[in-house]
């Protein structure tokens, strides 16, 4: 742990050539260091996050977290953002990993960065870190609760994706899977088919479904918060970016 950092907002050139809003924490004493692109939930470009940023940098990684509704609605406050975002069906594919793949260069651009860069998403972000370990070459990715990987969503959900499970073959990097066993979306069968098939392929995947857990167990200020979940989540998100992100 290091309380010697620096955070906050910057902006960078995104998918097909937009300046786009992000958050960037890094740590002052603790190079080379790896970086991490934090996408955000569908709540948006919130405190929540900027928090779980914050966290990363603490703990010796550079973080960025794109603002992935910016273009949208650029000023607005979150939940603003994230209501617009929603009423156009989420967040296009390609433009989500042109953003990633932005930050990950500015990342690995950093005075004192070694190079190594991962992903980690919540919620929709889950599925979107998912996507962009199959579309970029990255060193490590962790996938918390993403839904829509196997199945599309049913109508009357907000998000308007398509599943992407055919994109496997491409994983680039070893997914960390972090699950709640009374998720519906993802459900737990769900979670399993996709572990089934990135065995089928030799992709090296590590998933763990927590009991008494549903969706957004990671969220200490929302109700859904588990503590003996999220405690261990983090230290298997710990131990995992400590195996391919360190120096």
């Amino acid at each position: 742990m290091t309380d010697a950092l620096t955070a906050g907002t910057i902006s960078i050139t995104g998918h097909g050539g937009d300046e786009i809003e992000a958050y960037l924490a890094r740590p002052l004493d603790a190079a080379p260091f790896g970086g991490v692109v934090v996408i955000h939930h569908m709540p948006g470009y919130d405190a929540g996050t900027k928090e779980i940023t914050l966290k990363f940098a603490a703990n010796g990684y550079a973080a960025l977290m794109p603002n992935l509704y910016y273009r949208e609605a650029p000023g607005a406050s979150p939940d603003d953002a994230a209501a617009t975002a929603r009423a156009l069906g989420g967040v296009p594919d390609d433009r989500l990993v042109g953003d990633v793949s932005a930050a990950a260069a500015h990342l690995r651009a950093l005075e004192g960065a070694n190079g190594k860069v991962g992903v980690i998403g919540y919620c929709s972000g889950g599925r979107q870190s998912f996507l962009a370990a199959c579309s970029l070459p990255l060193q490590a990715a962790v996938d918390c609760y993403g839904a829509f990987i196997i199945n599309p969503p049913p109508p009357e959900r907000p998000l308007k994706v398509e599943p992407i499970l055919g994109l496997a073959k491409d994983l680039s990097c070893p997914l960390l899977g972090l699950f709640g066993a009374e998720d519906k979306y993802p459900g737990p069968e769900e979670t399993a088919e996709l572990a089934k098939e990135l065995s089928a392929l030799g992709k090296e995947h590590e998933f763990h479904t927590y009991e008494g857990a549903g969706h957004a167990f990671f969220s200490a200020d929302r109700p859904s918060y588990r503590v003996e979940a999220a405690n261990d989540g983090w230290q298997r998100i710990w131990d995992f970016y400590g195996r391919y992100l360190a120096s």
